[in-house]
């Protein structure tokens, strides 16, 4: 067989068209786009559709009652001068920032302080327990707190009177109602960043560890030169997960003060729940919503850009 004939072979073998799709293809790939289905039209329907359609209502005016009226950008306007929206987020992310810190401080101690000196039974017990508040309803739970933090009758100071401490005025004083809607909060909130770090401990090789003992490693210096570098993945995911979900809270402070005592507890979310169903201004609404949104996609940029300083993987 001649030179030739060979390249002539080599380039057909490289051009020969890929073999067409058998039927068992075909109703494998169906059978995925099926599956999918249902999840991509949910995300179109309740995610993308609702986001598409805040942004462009919030250059209307619409009360349901008559037809939107374009209103360009005055209810952006509004937004910036309006005294209650700017409180607003003032106080969300002063909420933000000690609800997540102290969320963040108390998973990981107690991460660490069960994943080192309790017996396997009696840490999934505490794991059980710590998670439970989470699946319950934030909204009664807050009635529960509500009680629980009453002035005059809350077991709350109860205790503390027992010690000496007279009644704190928990959720009628500008100065301790933001206090009470914070550890409300963390105690719901806390038990989801507490798994997520006892799964980053127990994927911690032990070798490190003992490794680390052997150069003279011990107590705190093990975790702040050990532990928490290689945690940093999932502090990252707890941090992003908790400033996302701290940024919308709305049933901690709606139900345990009204955005009281005056505005010191007004979240965001509040704000455009009353702007749209009590006051059916949808358009002024949907605009603060906007901002929120631009907001956590900020903040969430942020994070992720300031990882790439202390995020270290394995």
């Amino acid at each position: 067989m001649t030179t030739t004939q060979h390249t002539t072979e080599a380039r057909a073998a490289v051009e020969e068209p890929a073999s067409r799709p058998t039927g068992r293809d075909r109703g494998s790939r169906l059978l995925a786009t099926l599956f999918l289905a249902p999840t991509v039209i949910g995300v179109l329907v309740f995610t993308v559709v609702p986001i598409v359609g805040s942004v462009v209502l919030s250059f209307f005016h619409w009360d349901v009652i008559d037809a939107p009226a374009f209103a360009g950008t005055d209810n952006y306007r509004e937004a910036f001068t309006d005294d209650t929206v700017l409180v607003s987020f003032t106080n969300t992310l002063l909420f933000m920032f000690f609800a997540v810190a102290l969320q963040l401080l108390l998973a990981l101690a107690l991460a660490l302080t069960l994943n080192n000196r309790l017996p396997g039974w009696l840490r999934s017990t505490f794991r059980s327990a710590f998670f439970f508040p989470l699946v319950l309803s934030a909204a009664s739970v807050s009635v529960v707190m509500k009680y629980l933090f009453n002035q005059e009758f809350g077991v709350i100071n109860w205790l503390l009177g027992h010690v000496g401490i007279d009644p704190v005025p928990w959720l009628t004083s500008e100065d301790s109602a933001m206090a009470a809607v914070v550890l409300v909060y963390v105690w719901q909130q806390f038990g989801f960043s507490f798994l997520l770090f006892v799964g980053g401990l127990n994927n911690i090789p032990k070798e490190i560890h003992e490794a680390a003992s052997l150069d003279g490693a011990t107590g705190i210096r093990k975790h702040l030169a050990v532990t928490l570098p290689l945690l940093s993945p999932t502090l990252l995911v707890a941090s992003v997960v908790g400033i996302i979900n701290a940024l919308q809270v709305f049933e901690q402070p709606y139900v345990l003060t009204d955005g009281g005592p005056g505005d010191s507890t007004r979240t965001v979310v509040m704000v455009i729940y009353q702007s749209a169903f009590e006051q059916l201004r949808f358009g002024a609404a949907s605009a603060v919503g906007v901002l929120l949104f631009a907001l956590i996609l900020a903040v969430t940029a942020l994070q992720f850009r300031l990882s790439r300083r202390f995020v270290h993987y394995q």
